[in-house]
């Protein structure tokens, strides 16, 4: 069966026998457990939500972890890190449906260009897309945690407006990421010094 699957619910009044469950197919296998950025799979069959990329920039409303945020690397919405290990998805085909590839108008976008995203303008680009739930104040903390991790002094004024965002959770992870670049490049340390 593989790990690429949606899960689904339907809500009905008809009696339906149950499928039958499917055995453990791991056998002693733990890449996945290996391959976890976070260390969330904490045991075979058992992941702790708290630690997952996925629930941390998707789910997780608030701010995230700081001892957390590195490990997320430049990833703005979700990980699948654990499926892309599983020796099971050797099977799985690539989907040709339109809905899974990324829009057009996202793939010209540098990571910083996301921080200037009005609300009305991250709502457009993001119409019928399921990072829409997530909203602008969601995906411009993944962002800017993104940017803390991977970016460079180029990033920096970007970073620099959003420490000012009126959202007070995308001004917080802004603020980390500049100190972040800064530690990394003594050069945007000194250029912070100037321009105060």
């Amino acid at each position: 069966l593989g790990t690429w699957f949606f899960l689904g619910e339907i809500l009905t009044t008809l009696d339906l026998a149950p499928d039958t469950p499917q055995p453990a197919r791991c056998g002693s296998c733990t890449r996945c457990m290996t391959a976890c950025p976070t260390g969330a799979i904490t045991e075979p069959h058992r992941v702790d939500a708290r630690r997952c990329i996925s629930y941390l920039t998707i789910e997780l409303k608030g701010s995230i972890p700081l001892e957390l945020r590195p490990l997320i690397g430049d990833r703005i919405y979700g990980c699948d890190t654990c499926l892309d290990v599983c020796p099971w998805n050797r099977f799985a085909a690539v989907s040709r449906e339109a809905a899974f590839f990324a829009r057009p108008a996202t793939e010209k976008l540098q990571l910083r260009d996301y921080l200037g995203l009005s609300d009305e303008e991250f709502r457009a680009l993001f119409r019928g897309s399921p990072i829409k739930r997530i909203k602008r104040r969601g995906l411009l903390r993944n962002v800017c945690v993104a940017l803390g991790n991977v970016g460079t002094r180029e990033d920096l004024p970007a970073l620099r407006r959003a420490a000012f965002d009126p959202e007070p959770l995308i001004a917080e992870h802004a603020t980390w990421a500049i100190r972040r670049i800064e530690e990394r490049s003594p050069a945007a340390a000194n250029e912070a010094l100037l321009h105060g």
